[in-house]
């Protein structure tokens, strides 16, 4: 009997993250990934030509932006609390 008292006295163990951490982890890594395509490519085959698409608006502003914006879902992801109840 003592057996069965100690078994059933465990806590009942939960995952720290819930299905909303993990949909907007995901958003998050959608949005880094998206970012690093949208950086990739510009090069040039002939090393002794300069290609200008290296600095065009896609690759200096909005890829790096979107690894942030990403970056920022993914901290927002790992700290929200879903267990937490309104009032």
């Amino acid at each position: 009997m003592s057996k069965k008292n100690k078994v059933e006295q465990q806590p009942k163990q939960e995952f720290i993250f819930q299905k909303k951490n993990y949909t907007f982890m995901f958003i998050g890594i959608a949005c880094i990934t998206l970012g690093f395509i949208l950086m990739s490519g510009g090069g040039s085959d002939d090393p002794n030509v300069f290609n200008p698409e290296i600095y065009n608006f896609r690759r200096i502003r909005l890829a790096p932006t979107l690894v942030l914006i990403g970056l920022g879902i993914e901290i927002y992801a790992i700290l929200l609390n879903p267990h937490k109840k309104k009032v």
